[in-house]
Parts: C-alpha cells; sequence; structure tokens
C-alpha cells in the first residue's frame, strides 16, 4: 500500500476502536475512586430559597453533597466567555456569569443546583434524592425573538439582551431595494438541535495535594482551552497547576468545544475528599445539560434587477444564547453574519444578529457554527427569489455566482475570498446527479403513487482558525512522535499526520506516533474545531518537517564530511551533491543522540517545531443535490438520493475526506428531516429529553452518497488545502428541503418549516396551516 500524501489510506487508530480497546473516559478505574451525580433542576426559572441536605449527607455511601453555599464559601469563580469580549460595534455587551452550580436561582431545566458524591454512583444517586430543594417558580423565556418582553433571566441583562453585530452597508442596500425589479421576502426558524454525540459527556477529576495539583481527565476537543478556562476562570490559579488529559473521544461536533459546570465540579469534589471522582452523563441528562446549537429566527429580503441579478441583501437574525454563555457563545451569531454572501455577487449587503438569554439550556457551535444557518437562509432566499423572479433557480444561481476571475472578491461583510470556481462545481454536480435525467426517476416514482422531488444548494464556509504548534521529534531509534496542538475525535489524525509526514521526510509509516491530548506532554494547542486541523496544524507540521530536514543536514554535513550547502534531501535521505555518497534520516537521528564522540555545537537530537496562523483562512465550498420521494398518504419523506461536489483544496487522504463529508451530510440530514429540539413555550420544559423523542438518522434512511471533489488549491496556507469536516453539514438541509418544496409544488407549498416532519409535509399536502 502507498502511504504518501494524496493516497486513501484507511486509519490506523480504527483498530483499536473495532476490537474494544478503545480508552475512554468511563474506561477510568483509579485506586479510591468516587462516584459524583448532578441534582438537576426540573423548572426552567425558579428561585432556590433553600436547599436541606442533611438527610442526604446521612445517607449510606455518600460522601458529599456541595451546594450553592459550599460554592460560595469556597470562593469558586465562573466559567468565562472567550468568544464576545467587553462589545460589539452595536454597543458593550450585557455578560452574566455562568457558575458550575446554581446560586441564588436556577435557570433552565437540568441547570446543575447540587453535586452528589457517593462510594458507588447508585450510592450517590439514591442520597441526591434525599436532597430538598426549596423552589419558587417563576416565569420563563423561550424565545429569543421575544426575549426583550419576556421576564429577565439575569438580572444583568434586564431585557434579556446579550449582544448584538451590525455589519454592511444599509444606505448602499436601501438604494439597492430602490432600484430592484423585483424584491424576495422570507422569514425561517433555523431550529434548535443537540449533538448526541456516541460517547456522552464525562469526566474524572484528581487533586494531589503534595504538589497542590489537579488533574482532569475528559471527553474534550480543547485541553488547553479547558485547562484554560478552569485555572483562570473557575479556581484562579496558575495553568502550570492543573493538567487536562484526553484520550480517546466518541464525538465531539463543536459542543465539547468548552468548559461545562461538570468538569469543575469533579476537581472542586476531588480537592475536598483527597480521591478521585468521577462523573459520567446520563443520555438523558446530556439532552438537557449539553450545549444545543442553531435556533436562529431570521428576515430577510433580496433585491432583484429586471434580469435577475442580485443588487442588495438584508438580513434581520434573533439567536437564542440559552440561560448561560458557553465559551463560544458568539461564534455562530458572528460567523452567520459575515457569511450572507455566500458564492453569490451581491453589491450590497445590510445584517443584524442579536443574540438574547432565554431559560432554555446553553447554545455554542455544532458542526457548522454559522455556516449552516447562513447558507440555509441565503439558498432559500434565493430559491424564493427565483419565484418571484419567474426565472429557473438554477439559472439564477448561475447569474449571480462569482466568477473565477473576480478573484480574490471582497464580500460586502468584509471576507476576502482567495480562489473558488463555484459555476464549475456546480456544473459538475448537475451532472454527478444527473440532472437531465430527472424527469425519468420521477415518472417511476409517481408510477408507484408517490411524490418525487429534487433540490439544489450552492454553499460556501469559512474554515481555519486562529494559531497552532507542532513538533516532529526522533528518539534514539529513529522513530518518530509527532505532538499535535489539534486534537483528533475522529477525524484521523493519527494516519494522516503519519502519511504527511512518511511522504515529506521518507520515514516508515508505521514509525510515526501521535501524541495529543496531555496539557503536560504538548505545551501549547488550540484544539480541532472550525475545520482547521489540515490547514492550521498540517501547515504547522509542514514547518516542523523543514526544520527537521534543515538540522538534518547540518548533522549530515558532519557525518559526510561535506560542507552543509552541498547537502541535498530526498527521499528520506541526505546526500552530497554530484556523488553517491549519502546517509538515511533514521541514522541521522541516530547519530545525533550519540552520548559520546558527537560536535557540541550540532546539540542533541533531531527534531523540529513549527508553528502558523492561518490568517484570513479559506473557503471550502460545494454544491449538493438531493432527491426525495413522498408517501402523499402520510407525509412520510425518503431521501434517495443525494449528490455532492466539494472544493476542499488539496485532499491529503481522500477516504478520510469522504468520511468527513459523509457525517457532515448525515447531520445535516437529520436537522431537515428529524432533529428538534422542543421546549414547551410557556413553562420551558425540555419536551424531547430522550432519543425516544428526539430522533436522529439512523444508517437505513440514508442513501449511498456521490462525492465528488473539484479541487482548486488555496494560496493562503503552504499545503493548498481548505476545510473539509464542516461542508457535508452546510449543504444539505437546504438541498433536501428545496426537493421537499419540488415533490410538493403540485399542491402549491412554497414554504415548510424543519425538520420536515411527516406531520408537517402531510399538513402541506392539505393545504393546512402550521406546515
Amino acid at each position: 500500500m502507498k502511504y504518501g500524501v494524496g493516497q486513501p489510506v484507511p486509519r490506523s487508530e480504527d483498530r483499536r476502536f473495532l476490537t474494544g480497546r478503545g480508552r475512554y473516559v468511563d474506561d477510568l478505574a483509579l485506586p479510591r475512586m468516587a462516584h459524583g451525580v448532578v441534582l438537576r433542576s426540573p423548572y426552567a426559572h425558579a428561585r432556590i430559597a433553600g436547599i436541606d441536605a442533611s438527610v442526604a449527607r446521612a445517607a449510606p455511601g455518600a460522601l458529599a453533597v456541595l451546594t450553592g453555599e459550599d460554592y460560595r464559601a469556597d470562593g469558586l469563580g465562573s466559567i468565562p466567555c472567550l468568544s464576545i469580549g467587553d462589545g460589539t460595534a452595536t454597543g458593550p455587551a450585557q455578560l452574566a456569569p455562568t457558575p458550575a452550580l446554581a446560586l441564588d436561582a436556577a435557570r433552565h431545566v437540568g441547570a446543575p443546583v447540587a453535586f452528589v458524591v457517593g462510594e458507588t454512583r447508585d450510592r450517590a444517586l439514591d442520597a441526591a434524592e434525599l436532597v430538598s430543594v426549596d423552589y419558587e417558580e417563576l416565569r420563563a423565556a423561550v424565545d429569543a425573538a421575544k426575549a426583550a418582553g419576556s421576564a429577565a433571566v439575569w438580572p444583568e441583562s434586564p431585557d434579556n439582551r446579550c449582544f448584538a453585530v451590525e455589519m454592511g452597508d444599509r444606505e448602499a442596500v436601501e438604494a439597492a431595494f430602490a432600484a430592484a425589479h423585483r424584491v424576495a421576502r422570507i422569514a425561517l426558524y433555523n431550529n434548535r438541535i443537540a449533538a448526541v454525540s456516541m460517547e456522552p459527556r464525562g469526566a474524572v477529576g484528581e487533586y494531589d495535594a503534595a504538589d497542590d495539583r489537579y488533574r482532569l481527565h475528559l471527553s474534550c476537543q480543547n485541553p488547553h482551552r479547558v485547562r484554560q478556562l478552569l485555572a483562570q476562570g473557575m479556581f484562579r490559579i496558575p495553568e502550570s497547576r492543573l493538567s487536562v488529559v484526553a484520550r480517546d473521544v466518541g464525538g465531539g461536533f463543536g459542543m465539547k468545544g468548552g468548559v461545562f459546570p461538570e468538569d469543575a465540579l469533579v476537581l472542586w469534589a476531588a480537592r475536598r475528599l483527597d480521591r478521585p471522582v468521577k462523573w459520567i452523563a446520563a443520555r438523558s441528562e446530556g439532552m438537557a445539560s449539553d450545549t444545543h446549537a442553531r435556533d436562529q429566527r431570521a428576515t430577510a429580503e433580496m433585491a432583484l434587477d429586471g434580469d435577475g441579478r442580485i443588487l442588495g441583501l438584508r438580513v434581520d437574525a434573533d439567536y437564542n444564547l440559552g440561560a448561560h454563555l458557553a465559551a463560544g457563545a458568539g461564534v455562530s451569531p458572528v460567523h452567520s453574519t459575515t457569511l450572507y454572501s455566500g458564492v453569490y455577487a451581491i453589491p450590497a449587503i445590510h445584517a443584524t444578529t442579536r443574540a438574547a438569554y432565554t431559560n432554555t439550556a446553553w447554545t455554542s457551535p455544532y458542526r457548522g457554527a454559522g455556516r449552516p444557518e447562513a447558507t440555509y437562509l441565503l439558498e432559500r432566499l434565493i430559491e424564493e427569489a427565483a419565484r418571484e423572479t419567474g426565472i429557473d433557480a438554477t439559472e439564477l444561481r448561475r447569474r449571480n455566482l462569482i466568477a473565477p476571475g473576480a478573484m480574490p472578491y471582497r464580500t460586502p461583510l468584509g471576507l476576502e475570498y482567495d480562489t473558488g470556481e463555484f459555476e464549475a462545481v456546480m456544473d459538475a454536480a448537475l451532472v454527478l446527479a444527473d440532472w437531465d435525467g430527472f424527469a425519468g426517476r420521477r415518472a417511476e416514482t409517481e408510477a408507484r403513487g408517490r411524490l418525487r422531488g429534487r433540490g439544489i444548494a450552492c454553499y460556501l464556509e469559512s474554515a481555519a482558525l486562529s494559531n497552532e504548534r507542532m513538533e516532529i521529534r526522533f528518539d534514539a531509534s529513529g522513530s518518530v512522535t509527532v505532538v499535535a496542538g489539534t486534537f483528533s475525535h475522529g477525524q484521523g489524525h493519527e494516519t494522516v499526520y503519519a502519511q504527511m509526514v512518511s511522504d515529506w521526510l521518507g520515514v516508515d509509516f508505521a514509525s510515526v506516533r501521535l501524541v495529543q491530548g496531555n496539557t503536560d506532554a504538548v505545551s501549547i494547542g488550540r484544539g480541532t474545531f472550525g475545520s482547521r486541523s489540515m490547514t492550521v496544524g498540517g501547515s504547522a507540521l509542514r514547518i516542523a518537517a523543514d526544520k527537521v530536514v534543515e538540522r538534518g543536514r547540518e548533522i549530515a554535513a558532519y557525518l559526510l564530511e561535506a560542507a552543509r550547502d552541498d547537502i541535498a534531501f530526498d527521499a528520506g535521505a541526505f546526500a552530497v551533491a554530484g556523488t553517491d555518497r549519502s546517509v538515511g534520516i533514521v541514522d541521522v537521528a541516530k547519530a545525533a543522540y550519540a552520548p559520546f564522540g558527537f560536535p557540541a555545537e550540532l546539540g542533541l537530537g533531531l527534531e523540529g517545531v513549527g508553528d502558523y496562523a492561518a490568517g484570513r483562512g479559506n473557503f471550502p465550498n460545494g454544491c449538493q443535490i438531493a432527491e426525495v420521494e413522498v408517501d402523499p398518504e402520510t407525509g412520510a419523506v425518503d431521501l434517495v438520493r443525494l449528490s455532492a461536489v466539494d472544493d476542499v483544496g488539496r485532499a491529503l487522504n481522500p477516504l478520510l475526506l469522504d468520511g468527513q463529508i459523509h457525517g457532515g451530510i448525515a447531520q445535516g440530514a437529520g436537522q431537515a428531516l428529524m432533529e428538534d429540539v422542543v421546549y414547551d413555550r410557556d413553562t420551558g420544559q425540555l419536551l424531547t429529553g430522550s432519543l425516544m423523542d428526539y430522533a436522529i438518522p439512523r444508517a437505513d434512511e440514508l442513501p449511498s452518497f456521490a462525492l465528488a471533489m473539484h479541487d482548486v488549491p488555496t494560496s493562503t496556507n503552504p499545503l493548498g488545502v481548505k476545510g473539509a469536516g464542516e461542508s457535508g453539514t452546510v449543504g444539505a438541509a437546504p438541498a433536501i428541503v428545496h426537493a421537499i418544496l419540488d415533490a410538493l409544488s403540485p399542491f402549491g407549498a412554497t414554504d415548510i418549516a424543519i425538520p420536515a416532519t411527516p406531520e408537517r409535509i402531510w399538513r402541506a399536502i392539505r393545504g393546512l396551516a402550521n406546515a
């Protein structure tokens, strides 16, 4: 098998996963380990008048019952929010605290009120049932768009507003609408969804009294960020006194990118009890306490001239932040606002986004993080504009796509695209989907008494945030260790980093080992989110490899008794130019560790450290085409075909790339067809608290996807790669919804809420309200 860059190498890590040898938080069993459970609020909004834990503390096997009173007494802090800052262009942000336990009031169903620790989990559960909490129920705010007129969630924000973002040129947009031949309008709700990672959240806390030092074992995406937030915000200690260790992680999707109350609670309890404490979420517990996502209400208008070219776009949106600020609470509202131009040449845009507190679980980035919301709104509006103008929707897109010759293209919202062949991508998708053969497939479906529709969506997302550090270290045996600041939780870094190092340095693929997820072993890292690992981490790894080669040339020059400038490197060997004298990089590494006889001025060992900053990032893009069949009697819908063409720059491992696209499409399809977090609008009670109520797609509900790549390497990083982990999610929902509406077009349906459940489709067919 070939293992170089660009080869479809299967994941090395899959063997341990498929044979039950994965190492997850719940697999950890430490000596004297106790178990914690969280007592949670049954109310969406309630004042805590008092807590009586005396009976619980005396229960058999109970070790501790920690409440807000203990929290205050021990001087614990709050979880910081890093993504909002002190304010925005529209004024200062109203930031509310995020303590690990409710102090004076519970502000959403599932809010942590007490932490109960027992010798076993069952003992802790029994003790938790004996805690008596005196609640005074208050009115709840649930809808962000109506938050200003609802009861205040926090005294720090009487109108429930946290922040607002305004971008673009209002006057230019007003002029565009004044000159418009046609105006298309739409109002949408991008519904709230949950990550439902295969591995629930979990944490094990340790405290070493001798060193006055903490260790947290965690299922997360970004160990260094967790350390920073807990050390600085919660415990107010130097980061060197806290170690965070993440081993294998069974899915995160952005939800595990921040800090949760339980992360702090296990550490706090471990210090108080002087023994390790484990907490593992039950599935229903996670549904109420994990961060949710999306939950955006928006209205938009598009101005077009007589030829169907877009003149201007106006967007007004409200985001629901939930009751508390997650570390990444500001990411999705801001990202969505910047991306309303998509792949289209829109001369004037003005967008306003408000973010509000409500008495619901907190929200944070989830696969796509603002890009799906922006794309869904823009693509739905394009379809509405096609109806308004009478122009075919595909032709309307073609007239407005940004041309390759316009690159670099700066959008009215400040982003600069360096590359993109958007029309070529759409054309490739039309061919892949057999667009011209649809009429025959529709006729066959209708002959069976069903409806068939097709839908298209073009999309663009921004990728590659922040900076990153990567290390490559040879040991005395010639084996290689990659010390990664990124963090793989399903992406396959163990495989693709080994491919890259093997290709660049000419070492055996099997000799490359990955170290990640341990803040004591990895000096600094940003983790994995925002489709950044290959772009930012991979570029830093390339720089590290180049430094290894440069240092290797110095050592090889000594070993070969030649001048450094005469040494060339290729295919894992250093050679003296114009001769047959050479030495392999593994032998160079072994020589560099010689305890005697090695020149001191050459130093010790062979390694390289690379760091890379993303700059303006890159812009993956693509086009998806979906086909659905609908049962007109029941409203049941089957996704029968989905084709996607993506531009992710240079593909480093096509097999893993396809896996990322597959997973993203599945999650986008889930939101389009079935996933929906629902709260009672009056009481704030969570109505979808388990997988009995919250549906996620199964394998038999998805077709075999047809995928193709249209690679346009980016110039913004040394590898030419663009992000790939979120593209599938961004395009799937609008493509599927458009296919459903196409199937329902004989009944006059032009809009349907997501998820497009059988009931909603059934009602739309019959012209009933609330479709």
